[in-house]
């Protein structure tokens, strides 16, 4: 097959796309003809060497989401037959024509989406329901604030908030973002380059924050927060070195929580996968959840897709199509 092969770590031209062996699929999985794959900031810090993949996964393919075709099944495979279309989360492979993945991880695609909005919910829906849903235990009724609104996850997490009947606060870098995410159903936007999000939303009521920031964000977080909050790191963009007031979480009796999903168990995966088929799916087919589709390249030009990912100009998801 041919895949977006990372020669080097460092730059995007560093992904090359060239032969690669072709995938051996397992007694338990299938073997995907990728027809769509989702970009996300994981990639890019696999390409930079700072987010080496799993054991058993491609160290120099990244991609954590895919959609297309089964064309391969596993001698114990129960689940999926050949031809049939579906959407996974893997460990990595995702840039490239093929990837192997256990069955327990695939979904059927929703219905009314399309193979490049498909490829786009693995990742985010699952990341999201993990860490606002599972992790941070968001309830009706509740405010949650989203740091990067606009983002993929961001804008998964708005709509899903607000399904779930959620009050949505987000910030973002600038007021196209800011419209974009009030589209999508946030309530209040905080335009982080030009306001200060904690005094703005000071009178608020916040019960779980969503954040892919940290550094100096996490004591602005923390006072935000109503008593029995919950605060969810996803990543440390601004940096992973914080202090924390002890006194202050205990009197607030904070839940403060983050996590990683690629290199969980598979045992784990399934689960989560189940449950996502089971609460998210439903919402999605029936027409209240959209992928906002920013940019979409060929995938052998994932580089140019990783040039627009690190200049964070877009608004929701890029996605590379065969």
């Amino acid at each position: 097959m041919n895949a977006v092969k990372i020669t080097a770590f460092g730059a995007p031209e560093n992904m090359i796309w060239s032969e690669y062996p072709d995938p051996i699929c397992g007694a338990e999985e299938v073997m995907i003809e990728i027809l769509a794959a989702g970009v996300n900031r994981p990639d890019v810090l696999q390409r930079k060497g700072h987010y080496p993949a799993p054991k058993g996964a491609p160290a120099d393919i990244a991609g954590l989401e895919v959609a297309g075709r089964v064309i391969e099944i596993g001698e114990n495979v129960s689940r999926w037959k050949l031809g049939d279309e579906v959407c996974a989360l893997v460990t990595g492979g995702g840039y490239a024509e093929k990837v192997n993945v256990h069955e327990s991880v695939c979904l059927p695609i929703p219905l009314g989406f399309s193979m490049e909005e498909a490829a786009c919910l693995p990742e985010t829906v699952y990341t999201v329901w993990h860490n606002v849903f599972q992790r941070g235990n968001l309830k009706a009724g509740e405010g949650i604030l989203i740091h990067g609104g606009s983002s993929g996850i961001g804008t998964t997490a708005i709509q899903l908030a607000k399904a779930f009947g959620a009050t949505v606060f987000v910030t973002v870098g600038n007021e196209e973002k800011g419209q974009a995410c009030l589209e999508l159903g946030a309530d209040r936007f905080v335009n982080y380059k030009t306001e200060n999000f904690e005094e703005v939303l000071k009178d608020e009521k916040i019960h779980v924050i969503l954040d892919m920031i940290g550094g100096d964000y996490f004591s602005k977080n923390i006072d935000l927060l109503e008593a029995d909050g919950r605060l969810v790191y996803i990543n440390a963009m601004g940096g992973k070195n914080v202090q924390i007031d002890i006194l202050k979480m205990m009197q607030k009796r904070l839940t403060i929580t983050g996590s990683t999903l690629r290199a969980r168990e598979i045992s784990f995966k399934a689960s989560l996968t189940a449950e996502v088929y089971e609460k998210v799916w439903p919402i999605l087919e029936q027409g209240l959840f959209k992928v906002p589709i920013f940019a979409s390249f060929p995938i052998p030009q994932a580089a140019d897709a990783h040039r627009l990912m690190e200049s964070s100009a877009h608004i929701g998801k890029i996605v590379l199509v065969k």
